[in-house]
């Protein structure tokens, strides 16, 4: 039997990999000669680095960048050596966790520090990247992630705009005459799970600007100057579409990739699966096993272990899933390619106890277990 394994971290307790050679652990137990393959998992979001560190022989490198209120901050990302692949999470430098609730105002914040992150990547002889724009505490259109990049977001004086969206009112002129020259030869594959524009009743200012510290006469002030900072755009790179869907992701990265660079906005998971070439090893796999930390209605709605199930049913290959929680609602999962599921708690304990990682690890191998000996019985 062979069985390939793709589950996605168990947050706080386990990552992809470990949880992955937990399951293998436990099928081993009660079949000794199946054949496991364990491969990393993530959604584009928080964990994809170190999955595809750890699951593909990367490397990891970490860097002081300036975080979204131009403060050093130490940000981490990975070297998949093989492809010269950079994994990169935007929140490592200009993530919203990274600030305090006292502080956000994205009329201040800045993506400068992903634009040092990813210069840095290109210094170590990287051309292809993916980026995860995830959980940003930025409205500034992707600004200050191109001034590190060598473009020129020029006032009327021929300065350098200030950073973060209140830079944006002041923009005159764009000027890509600095711009480091590798950037020309790099692809960058954005995970990117919206679909707002750039602008907007739908945009980013409007509908992701208030949890970032924006109030009403911010979000309107903010979306003019988006708007003005788009036209100037497009006058100088016609391909630029402020209306496509996903530019207002991040308020604003991906209008900045798509318009600026050689990118693709791409679903994470869908990203992720391609990346890791999880196909090669499910379609003659006997079965699959994904999961998550909890199993629950939005795991239906796309989420990791849902793309790894729609994966296998291109071949009819069954698929079980294991959780550290399930709930009611998880049964949605049972209509979209996880034939069953499997919380992995063994017993009452509390909170700590269960995200303990040589409690999850234990849990993890010992359900298992009995999942496949069930197997075993009835075959």
């Amino acid at each position: 039997m062979k069985a390939v394994i793709a589950i996605d971290s168990l947050k706080g307790s386990l990552t992809s990999m470990e949880a992955g050679y937990a399951i293998a652990d436990g099928i081993r137990r009660a079949y000794p000669d199946t054949e496991t393959v364990v491969r990393p998992l993530a959604d584009g979001g928080e964990g994809t680095v170190d999955a595809l560190v750890e699951g593909m022989n990367g490397s990891m490198q970490e860097i002081t960048v300036n975080d979204s209120l131009g403060r050093p901050v130490s940000a981490k990302y990975g070297i998949i050596e093989s492809s010269k692949t950079a994994i990169i999470e935007m929140s490592a430098a200009a993530g919203i966790t990274l600030v305090s609730s006292s502080e956000r105002n994205p009329l201040n914040t800045t993506t400068y520090g992903v634009g040092e992150m990813i210069k840095d990547a290109i210094s170590k002889g990287c051309r292809e990247f993916i980026v995860g724009i995830g959980g940003s505490a930025t409205n500034d259109g992707g600004v200050g992630m191109l001034q590190a990049l060598g473009f020129g977001m020029l006032d009327k004086s021929g300065n350098q705009v200030a950073f973060g969206a209140k830079g944006l009112k002041d923009l005159e002129t764009i000027t890509d005459t600095n711009v480091i020259p590798e950037l020309k030869d790099c692809r960058f594959h954005i995970a990117c799970d919206v679909t707002n524009p750039l602008c907007g009743d739908n945009g980013c200012s409007a509908v992701y600007g208030p949890q970032k510290g924006a109030d009403a006469s911010m979000i309107m002030n903010m979306d003019k100057w988006l708007s003005y900072y788009a036209a100037l755009t497009r006058e100088k790179y016609p391909k630029a579409d402020p209306k496509f869907p996903g530019t207002g992701a991040a308020g604003g990265m991906g209008f900045a990739f798509l318009s600026y660079t050689n990118a693709s906005l791409e679903a994470g998971i869908d990203l992720i699966l391609k990346e890791t070439r999880l196909e090669e090893y499910i379609k003659d796999a006997d079965v699959v096993i994904t999961g998550e930390g909890r199993l629950d209605f939005q795991t239906a709605m796309g989420k990791a272990p849902v793309g790894v199930a729609k994966l296998a049913k291109k071949y009819d290959i069954p698929v079980i899933a294991f959780a550290g929680s399930v709930t009611k609602d998880a049964t949605e999962c049972n209509k979209n390619g996880i034939d069953a599921f499997f919380p992995i708690l063994r017993g009452i304990c509390t909170l700590d106890e269960a995200m303990n990682s040589d409690n999850a690890r234990a849990n993890m191998t010992d359900t298992v277990e009995q999942v496949f000996r069930t197997i075993r019985a009835f075959k």
